[in-house]
């Protein structure tokens, strides 16, 4: 084993207000009784953070509030309550037994959550991260919930409001705006994030504020890799095939949706009836979207049309018959997804390479030589990519579980400090504020390897990314420091994933404060891919304002292509090698 390639490196400069907050809300949590949210508004307020730019002000961030709620579930209205844990086990012990809880969940965060149908929630953290996501989340989400009280305790709409005495409409909405102060982006921003049931959430804000508070009942290391230790046991049972050796993985680290739409081919197969269902329902709009993209016959966007409206069309199916469909279809091409293993909302999927039918394969990914696989007796492991800290706690269990790793490939969103929305970045460096190293890295990617799967945006290569602990935890400042030293991509996954590959390779826990090059080290391929969703610098495009949907696809397939081609073309590879061949 090569000496571990590092160097020191002195502590960055880092926002003394972000650091304050970060102190401020573990060191309340130790309490062992519930903790008000108002505890940290101050810290929250002075960390000013890029996120909550308006948390000072008394006119409502509706950019700010439509964040939080996007990440938190539509019961939040009703509750007065949150309680942390990492297992079921914990919450019984500590007298909150959530097995007949409802499920929850929200439309801008995979976190398990169980409801008590009354004021309190219950939510599963899977790592450090989901504290430092969450209790910023929860802050601005009260700030601007008791704003927008106060502001419509002030006016005669405000107890029309609360009575239930308004109907939905554009004399509301505009009413609405001047009560609040809002500007007219800011009135269009405010609709969609109060739910489906927008009079009922806007009529509590009217009659009450709120006053939330937060119980950490446990949040220790040994309790996390406990949880993924069940979470991996549930995704070996699948992986592991009885009286046979252990099978050579593909590590993809993405989303649910592209590997299985690229590999099964059942929304190209069925895409005609996508489409007709979308020309009648014309979901979020798409409708014209159809016509206009079937007419002009770029197949590369017809097939990416018809991904994305499949989601809509399996929902719109009540009897859920086309989910069942699309499973047995998926299921004789060699592909399976396990959902939510082990109680964490981490879903994974299986391909057995060898099942794949070359037919069924979109025609970019169906690279020279594809005959071959059918005599590959390796698997791809796609997880619905964790956050943060929970990447490292993953991999490394998935590590421990396989004998033989070809490749690890990950993919995920990220905020860029010199592109734009929809481009794609590709980084040799990262910084992270974890571990408080600087990895250096060789990526298998190039830009060559993208841009021709992306037909709207850049594809950027030789970035250098910032893995941040939350995505409220930077500031203007912050930014800066870090734009001055070329760190352009911000995201939460690269340093805790490159800390689990370090110790894959080395014998020894990952170092802290140090250069760390993994650059010729790896007996394996990795590669890391990032698509914009969010320009910080920017007023026009915001992760605040703007939602990727469709328009994400273009960028997230041709990151997903370029992951897929690699990894048959290295399968194709592997198996021409002479047996008994070490090279990889």
């Amino acid at each position: 084993m090569y000496a571990p390639a590092v160097d020191r490196q002195m502590p960055r400069a880092t926002s003394n207000a972000i650091d304050l907050y970060i102190r401020t809300y573990y060191s309340l949590l130790r309490s062992s009784g519930d903790v008000r949210v108002r505890a940290f508004e101050e810290a929250h307020i002075f960390s000013e953070s890029s996120l909550h730019s308006g948390a000072k002000d008394e006119k409502p961030d509706v950019a700010a509030f439509a964040y939080a709620a996007a990440r938190l579930p539509g019961c939040m209205p009703s509750v007065k309550r949150l309680i942390l844990g990492q297992s079921s086990e914990q919450f019984v012990s500590s007298g909150f037994d959530v097995s007949d809880w409802k499920v929850v969940t929200a439309r801008g965060r995979r976190r398990p959550n169980r409801w008590s149908n009354e004021d309190c929630l219950a939510v599963y953290i899977t790592s450090a991260t989901d504290i430092d996501d969450l209790v910023p989340i929860i802050t601005a989400y009260q700030l601007e919930w008791n704003k927008m009280h106060r502001a419509l305790s002030l006016k005669p709409l405000g107890a029309q409001i609360a009575a239930g005495d308004v109907k939905d409409g554009p004399q509301l909405h505009g009413a609405l705006a001047e009560a609040l102060g809002l500007s007219e982006a800011d009135a269009d921003m405010l609709w969609p994030a109060l739910g489906p049931k927008p009079l009922e959430v806007l009529a509590s804000i009217a009659s009450r504020e709120v006053d939330l508070s937060i119980r950490l009942i446990a949040g220790t290391l040994l309790e996390y890799r406990r949880a993924t230790q069940r979470w991996w046991f549930g995704v070996e049972s699948a992986y592991r095939k009885p009286d046979t050796p252990p099978r050579p993985v593909y590590f993809v680290s993405s989303n649910t949706h592209v590997l299985v739409n690229l590999l099964g081919g059942y929304a190209r197969t069925h895409r005609d009836k996508i489409f007709d269902f979308a020309r009648k329902s014309n979901p979020e709009g798409l409708a014209d979207d159809v016509t206009r993209v079937v007419a002009q016959g770029e197949e590369n966007e017809i097939n990416n049309l018809s991904y994305y409206l499949l989601r809509q069309y399996l929902h719109a199916d009540e009897k859920q018959e086309r989910i069942a469909d699309v499973q047995a279809w998926d299921a004789t091409c060699g592909l399976s997804t396990l959902t939510s293993p082990g109680e964490l909302d981490v879903h994974a999927q299986l391909v057995e390479i060898n099942k794949l039918r070359p037919e069924g394969l979109d025609p970019r990914v169906r690279v020279p030589g594809i005959e071959a696989l059918a005599e590959s007796d390796a698997v791809i492991i796609n997880i619905d990519y964790p956050l943060g800290m929970a990447a490292y706690h993953h991999l490394t269990q998935l590590a421990q579980g396989v004998a033989d790793i070809r490749g690890i490939y990950v993919m995920g969103k990220a905020a860029t400090l010199n592109g734009r929305v929809g481009d794609v970045m590709l980084s040799t460096t990262a910084y992270d504020e974890h571990s408080e190293n600087t990895y250096l890295y060789r990526n298998c990617f190039e830009a060559e390897d993208i841009a021709p799967y992306v037909q709207h945006g850049t594809v950027l290569d030789n970035q250098k990314a910032l893995t941040v602990r939350g995505a409220f935890l930077q500031n203007a400042d912050y930014m800066r420091t870090y734009y001055r030293d070329g760190y352009t991509v911000l995201e939460m996954e690269s340093g805790p994933y490159l800390s689990a590959v370090y110790e894959m390779v080395y014998p020894k826990r990952h170092p802290k404060n140090e250069v760390v090059h993994l650059s010729n080290l790896l007996p394996f391929e990795f590669g890391i891919i990032h698509y914009a969703s969010d320009t910080p610098y920017s007023k026009r495009q915001s992760l605040l304002s703007k939602s990727l949907s469709y328009f994400g696809m273009d960028s997230t397939y041709g990151c997903a292509v370029a992951i897929t081609r690699r990894i048959l073309e290295q399968e194709i590879a592997r198996l021409a090698e002479p047996k008994g061949s070490s090279d990889r």
